[in-house]
């Protein structure tokens, strides 16, 4: 069964990435083994049980073939797919396939609601069927309920994804035709139930509980989003075999409490299945985690490897005929590949540490190791980088992850018949699920949490190759305590230690743009060992990394630019540790929410908030001038905080002779006044406004004269920033142009009269 799986995973593989004539060429040369394989049978060279196999091979990798073929056919080749390539204007009824999601858009918020049309009408014909369609809509679409049959009007076009038949812009109010039928009205009073029971908790609890239950993780923080990659527990957020598990174990155990016994456990493990799945929802993603944690589950039982293995070998061929899309996707690799590294690697592992450890420490720390291990190799594909302290990071949350999901799952379902008792079900999770988000924040900050991989075919084959030594060695060498404990020891010490950067930041730097994501965190030397900061990032840990290897222990003054949460919430990382001297802000207090937030951290440290006064002043080693704002008295705003980019605090700042113009989130009118205000300035280096978004004055940029350009920006980031129409004028102009998102930490150096740039990274 194993083999079986490989092979329909690589017809499935054959089916996606290969043209039609590469892949009939493919095809010729497996049927021509196969009959050389006959051929071999009949001379007595192979035995007919090799010939089985091997027909057995071709037969479900051509059955996974044909079905890629016949899908791919009709999505694209339907009456929706060919509607969508004419993009023509259509009035359809479909039935709500997913949970209307609100996504950050490059230009403003939309709803994305998956949508299985079933009747279509265009271009002068009307057509009954079942075809995928992503529709981005708007707010009117949120309250669309999954299940419900709907009518709408808009405008295909073609997809992106291999999966869907057309992407549909709407126009006007989507109609409901019909309610949801009624397993999926009680998952959704489930779902409310649940989401309802840790409503008072604080916000990442309350995101949390839900995600690590239902894998609904609306309105979760990116920062945290984040941290979990970083710390390999990303797994947690969404729906997976471990879910299953953890739920359908649950039950079982109280069935069998109850009495239970015989088949009638398979019918409650069936039922608690199908309950979960419709629970998380009937997607491919869900359908995927279902099947592999019913594998995990056959796993546990005796004879656990063989049957265990056969069930991975038969899950992987069913999935593939079923939703053979699943083949080319990251999330059915690492499904599989945990699995596999679980059912074939965690034994071993175990027994050689159980001669020195508890069995079941042995075993807490092999399960994570082996399924981190087996998908190493896919992760650093998709991430470009190695969590080092994954392992670790999911050993010390494995006490509390049974506990989070079954006490938000028991929440959920004793809510819908008492609300307090599912309340105080709700806090105990979100208590659970308090450690997992301070393993994760703590997690992500060690000094090498992860390391950067190369996405080369080279570079991955070694990773490769070094996971399949990791795997061979690991029993001989955890069977002895020193070189068991040896590898524990260098572990930690690996991702605890940081490895110095050689000369960082050296005594010539004057500037640094540190690297805080998606938001700006800049350092003016003021002196040995001693910043002006600049904004704080969105997140403590990533300016609080910063300010360590820069050396800065002393702060004489804050400056927040403007009150958005990418630029203030970091604040309590500048405050760590450090002498700070005071906090100046914007005069506009807007949004309320975060200025509230400012003035409570600062206070906590007995800092003071002041709002920045223009005028020219000297701090440390540095010359500062605010230009901008000219009044220091403090106004209120609209309170969604839409007016505080042109509100930004701008800075003039000079050290050692190189001079800098910070211009916080400045958009295009601010930078028109600023530029009346301070016409034929010119500068060594310019913080782009705004992370360089697409919103910005070139003339007046360029006219500045910079010679280096520094980007704040975060990596991948959903706003299209940098946008290439903001950096092409400057590089045009002659100027570097260096970006966090590739560079990391950048550091401005003064060397003998001449301006030098360096990068972290």
């Amino acid at each position: 069964m194993p083999l079986l799986g490989l092979g329909a995973w690589a017809g499935g593989l054959a089916a996606h990435l290969l043209d039609g004539a590469v892949l009939g060429l493919v095809v010729a040369a497996v049927l021509l083994g196969l009959a050389a394989l006959a051929a071999g049978v009949r001379r007595g060279r192979w035995s007919r049980g090799t010939l089985r196999t091997g027909a057995a091979l071709v037969l479900v990798a051509g059955a996974v073939v044909v079905a890629v073929l016949v899908r791919q056919q009709q999505v694209t080749e339907g009456p929706v797919g060919r509607l969508a390539s004419e993009r023509a204007v259509v009035s359809a009824v479909g039935v709500v396939a997913s949970d209307p999601r609100p996504v950050a858009g490059r230009f403003g918020d939309v709803v994305l609601v998956r949508v299985t049309v079933v009747e279509v009408e265009g271009r002068g014909r009307a057509h009954r069927l079942r075809a995928p369609v992503l529709v981005i809509g708007d707010e009117r679409w949120l309250d669309l309920r999954l299940g419900a049959r709907v009518r709408f009007t808009g405008r295909l076009s073609p997809p992106d994804q291999p999966d869907l038949a057309g992407v549909l812009s709407p126009s006007g109010t989507p109609v409901a035709l019909d309610d949801p039928d009624l397993w999926w009205r009680g998952a959704a009073a489930v779902r409310a139930s649940l989401r309802a029971s840790v409503e008072h908790r604080p916000a990442d609890q309350r995101v949390l509980v839900p995600a690590m239950v239902n894998g609904d993780d609306a309105g979760m923080d990116p920062g945290l989003a984040d941290d979990f990659r970083a710390t390999g527990l990303t797994h947690l957020l969404a729906v997976s075999g471990t879910n299953l598990t953890l739920v359908v174990g649950f039950l079982l155990v109280l069935a069998r409490w109850s009495g239970v016994r015989g088949r009638w456990l398979l019918v409650v493990g069936a039922a608690g299945i199908v309950g979960f799945v419709l629970l998380a929802r009937t997607e491919p993603s869900v359908l995927r985690a279902a099947v592999m944690g019913t594998v995990a589950l056959v796993g546990m039982g005796a004879n656990g490897l063989r049957r265990g293995m056969r069930a991975l070998g038969a899950a992987v061929v069913a999935l593939l005929l079923v939703q053979p899309s699943l083949a080319v996707t990251a999330g059915f690799a690492l499904s599989v590949l945990a699995t596999a590294g679980i059912l074939v690697l965690a034994p071993g592992w175990r027994d050689a540490m159980a001669r020195w450890l508890p069995r079941w420490l042995a075993e807490a720390v092999a399960v994570p190791a082996a399924a981190q291990l087996a998908c190493t190799p896919v992760v650093a594909g998709i991430s470009g980088e190695v969590s080092l302290v994954a392992v670790l990071a999911n050993l010390v949350v494995t006490p509390v992850v049974g506990p989070a999901t079954v006490l938000g799952l028991a929440g959920g379902l004793l809510g819908l018949v008492w609300a307090p008792a599912g309340a105080a079900l709700g806090t105990l999770a979100s208590w659970c699920v308090a450690w997992i988000i301070l393993v994760a924040r703590r997690g992500a900050a060690l000094p090498t949490a992860a390391v950067d991989w190369e996405v080369e075919a080279v570079s991955l084959l070694l990773l490769t190759l070094l996971c399949v030594a990791f795997a061979l060695a690991g029993p001989w060498v955890l069977r002895r305590p020193i070189a068991g404990l040896a590898c524990c020891v260098l572990a930690v010490a690996v991702v605890v230690v940081r490895v110095p950067t050689p000369g960082w930041p050296g005594g010539d730097w004057v500037l640094a743009a540190c690297d805080v994501g998606q938001g700006d965190g800049l350092v003016v030397r003021a002196g040995d060992h001693a910043g002006i900061v600049v904004d704080a990032g969105p997140e403590p840990e990533a300016i609080d990394r910063c300010l360590d290897d820069l050396g800065v222990r002393e702060v004489p003054l804050v400056v927040l630019t403007h009150f958005h949460a990418d630029h203030v919430d970091g604040l309590a990382g500048v405050l760590e540790g450090r002498s700070v001297g005071a906090v100046e802000t914007a005069a506009l207090l807007d949004p309320p929410g975060t200025v509230d937030e400012v003035v409570a951290t600062a206070a906590a440290s007995g800092i003071p908030v002041r709002t920045a006064a223009p005028g020219v002043r000297t701090v440390g080693e540095a010359r500062v001038e605010v230009l901008r704002p000219d009044d220091p008295a403090p106004y209120e705003g609209p309170g969604d905080g839409t007016t505080a980019n042109d509100a930004s605090v701008v800075l003039l700042v000079e050290v050692a002779g190189v001079s800098a113009l910070l211009t916080g989130d400045l958009e295009p009118p601010g930078q028109a006044a600023l530029a009346r205000q301070v016409a034929g300035l010119r500068v060594d280096v310019l913080k782009l406004p705004h992370h360089g978004s697409r919103h910005q004055d070139p003339d007046f940029l360029t006219s500045l004269g910079a010679r280096v350009v520094l980007v704040s920006v975060g990596e991948d980031n959903d706003y299209g920033h940098p946008a290439p129409d903001a950096l092409a004028p400057l590089e045009a102009s002659g100027a570097r142009v260096l970006r966090t998102d590739l560079g990391g930490d950048l550091l401005v150096l003064a060397r003998d009269d001449e301006l030098a740039v360096r990068t972290r990274d």
